[in-house]
């Protein structure tokens, strides 16, 4: 049973470390989002990162977001029936596409007003290790509700299969069949007996999910989901730093798309960089990009006064780099790193003025660690290589053109402040 103990207030940005109790419900200590239907639409991506992103605000703000801007507005050629996927609502929402409230954009009418903007801007999106039910469990208590998939051949019409027990509102698929829906973990119950599962399991245990059937689904729109399912818990997000706008006045990026695949010279250790125009007289605050699997470690630095592509690439431009800061992340996701305000007088650009952010990153295990949007041929995006200046180098005094060499951006941001 959830208590008081086990609640991580978000303020206090500090993981839960103790021992984790057997069970926790968010629905009892108020961190749950109301339950909300999709309908016939192939929407659940949507659903559960929406749901998940207000399960992090809660219990202190409540919102409502718009899931039909999300669907009809993330940049994919893909239609609201035919589904989606979770890197589909990171790049629209670490683009500061949205989310908008729902009562500007109504979920179900096909259309979708142009020129909302963001309510919110979402600058880390961490990717919990497939499986590591520890892991899920802790982001649970502090970030709320964890969004992840599991296969299931029902849908908001059918509720029947041989996986999923009605009376019980339990399920449990065994099998080799892809993750087709996305839920949101908001709690577990470890003594949840295996006896409530049509399918024979190997021990007792759950996952509690909420769903986007509506409340007739279920338990009043949520199921227990085994530890034993073979999908659930493999792919995990947590919208973990969520912020009001107005922290940063600009956001420059080329990658609206986001992450789509990864590239590198065959190592752990690539370099690779955006060059980008300031719009007006602004500092460098933070800039933003991928770790794309667990322990990345990172080092960022600047260059003022960007000379064109024949000097970056012929004349050892990137050698006048000033180093910023320098860090590590646990888990693979998207991660915004602002630098030390004592460098502040270093960071100030012209406008007009070309700069460049450039990242050495280094993840272990990996050949191609740097993250890209590119197009892969599959009609279900089409990038436009237009509006990004990359670079791309094995050792950070060789460089190349990505969008003329690899044809593809470089998933890396940089927010700007007037002061």
């Amino acid at each position: 049973m959830f208590t008081a103990d086990y609640f991580v207030p978000l303020e206090t940005g500090n993981p839960y470390l103790g021992e984790l109790p057997a069970s926790y419900d968010g629905r009892e200590s108020g961190r749950a989002p109301a339950i909300r239907n999709q309908g016939s639409l192939g929407t659940c991506w949507a659903f559960a990162s929406l749901q998940a992103l207000e399960a992090r605000l809660l219990p202190d703000e409540v919102y409502h977001f718009s899931e039909d801007h999300m669907s009809l507005n993330n940049g994919f050629c893909i239609p609201q029936e035919e589904g989606g996927e979770y890197t589909m609502s990171m790049a629209y929402l670490l683009s500061w596409k949205g989310p908008v409230m729902e009562t500007e954009d109504p979920y179900g009418d096909g259309i979708s007003p142009k020129g909302l903007k963001a309510v919110k801007h979402v600058q880390e999106i961490q990717i919990i290790p497939g499986k590591d039910y520890d892991q899920i469990k802790r982001a649970v208590l502090r970030y709320g509700g964890v969004q992840s998939s599991l296969y299931t051949a029902m849908n908001e019409t059918n509720s029947q299969s041989s996986s999923y027990n009605e009376e019980e509102s339990s399920y449990c698929y065994i099998g080799s069949q892809p993750p087709n829906h996305d839920s949101v973990i908001i709690g577990w119950d470890d003594e949840y007996s295996r006896d409530n599962f049509n399918v024979p399991v190997n021990g007792d245990g759950a996952f509690i999910c909420m769903n986007s059937w509506g409340d007739g689904f279920g338990d009043q729109g949520y199921f227990y989901v085994s530890y034993y399912d073979s999908n659930i818990g493999m792919n995990n997000l947590v919208y973990s730093v969520v912020e009001n706008p107005g922290r940063f006045d600009r956001i420059y990026q080329s990658d609206l798309r986001g992450w789509a695949g990864q590239l590198g010279y065959g190592s752990d250790t690539v370099w690779f960089s955006n060059v980008y125009e300031a719009e007006s007289l602004e500092f460098l605050k933070a800039v933003g990009f991928y770790a794309t699997a667990s322990s990345t470690s990172y080092e960022i630095y600047a260059v003022h006064q960007a000379g064109d592509e024949t000097s970056i690439i012929d004349s050892g431009e990137f050698d006048r780099k000033i180093f910023l800061t320098k860090g590590s992340f646990e888990n693979a996701g998207y991660y915004t790193v602002s630098f030390d305000k004592n460098k502040k007088k270093e960071l100030k650009l012209k406008k007009g003025e070309r700069f460049a952010v450039i990242i050495k990153i280094t993840t272990p295990d990996t050949v191609h660690p740097a993250a890209i949007e590119y197009d892969a041929g599959d009609r279900r995006t089409f990038v436009d290589l237009s509006d990004g200046e990359g670079y791309i180098s094995a050792d950070g005094s060789v460089w190349e053109r990505v969008e003329k060499k690899q044809n593809c951006n470089l998933c890396l941001k940089a927010y700007t402040a007037a002061q």
